[in-house]
């Protein structure tokens, strides 16, 4: 897979940091202190979005990356809103270069899949801004794998190919498993997936009654709201304190073990969050405690009804 931790030929921790955010939750000072935290730690991928925070994200971002863009990788994503038709791709990658105050962006992605546009003229948009050098590197997030290879088609008729996904993927939201990894293996597609921490959940912290987006955005308590996947946290939570660890350090650095070796994307709302993630690089995670984490949560089913030739 392209290795893009070395996109500028800088040395780099595999972590992504996500700036989701920053301008947010998250206030200047306390955005900048997130930021501060990640560059000390060696991390200078950093993922935010256009409709992030009404621009704010994008804004603060480039505020503290300017004077060391060079060194970074900053990528940022399109088309959440207004679909993906080429014209407001074109406008919204325009504003975000505004706020970033970037001639160019290293990576781009599609922030979803849209069905009601023709994909050529995604495509085909995206080829241009490749071509006049204002991206390096094409990104989707949220798609399915048919969807990604049905774009991976159309590029290629483009002379292009997608160089990353960016799908939701944690402890308890395996599906990318299924089918997503194994294709971003077969080609060649690097993977930054989002949420290893499952909204906080699997950092332990609602078990003891503490609050968050799943106690306070009722997308995430949906998204979440299962049982199971509570006593996965509690569970998690008990291997952590035999080991004398954080479980956001097991719970990013499971993600992180996989096979396809994704980059995980962390974040937080304020730099007192960040440690127990941020360890989770330089965390030794072996076979037998790789099995035994994944052991706490049901693994997929496989992507056929042909069971009995994955046994």
């Amino acid at each position: 897979m392209t290795d893009l931790v070395s996109l500028n030929g800088t040395p780099t921790r595999r972590f992504v940091f996500g700036t989701m955010q920053f301008g947010g939750r998250a206030d200047a000072n306390a955005s900048r202190a997130m930021y501060d935290a990640c560059r000390a730690a060696g991390i200078t991928h950093f993922d935010t979005a256009w409709i992030y925070t009404g621009g704010e994200s994008e804004t603060l971002l480039g505020r503290f990356a300017a004077p060391e863009r060079e060194a970074l990788i900053i990528a940022s994503k399109v088309g959440y809103s207004g679909g993906s038709g080429g014209a407001n791709i074109r406008a919204q990658f325009d504003q975000s270069r505004a706020r970033l105050g970037m001639d160019s962006i290293d990576l781009l992605y599609l922030h979803l899949f849209d069905g009601d546009t023709d994909l050529r003229e995604t495509i085909e948009a995206l080829a241009t801004l490749k071509q006049a050098g204002q991206i390096r590197y094409i990104g989707v997030s949220n798609f399915a794998a048919w969807q990604v290879m049905k774009a991976q088609a159309v590029a290629a008729e483009f002379d292009l190919a997608i160089d990353v996904i960016q799908p939701m993927y944690n402890l308890v939201k395996r599906q990318v498993e299924v089918e997503l990894l194994p294709m971003s293996v077969d080609q060649k597609i690097s993977v930054a997936p989002y949420s290893p921490l499952g909204g906080g959940l699997l950092t332990g912290k609602y078990t003891s009654g503490g609050a968050g987006r799943l106690s306070e955005d009722d997308r995430y308590a949906a998204r979440y709201g299962p049982e199971w996947m509570h006593d996965t946290a509690r569970n998690l939570a008990t291997v952590a304190a035999e080991l004398n660890t954080d479980p956001a350090t097991l719970a990013v650095a499971w993600v992180a073990r996989h096979s396809a070796r994704p980059m995980p994307i962390i974040s937080g709302r304020a730099t007192e969050q960040l440690p127990p993630s941020l360890a989770a690089l330089d965390f030794e995670m072996d076979d037998a405690l790789y099995a035994r984490l994944s052991a706490l949560s049901p693994t997929p089913p496989p992507p056929t009804d042909r069971i009995e030739e994955q046994l």
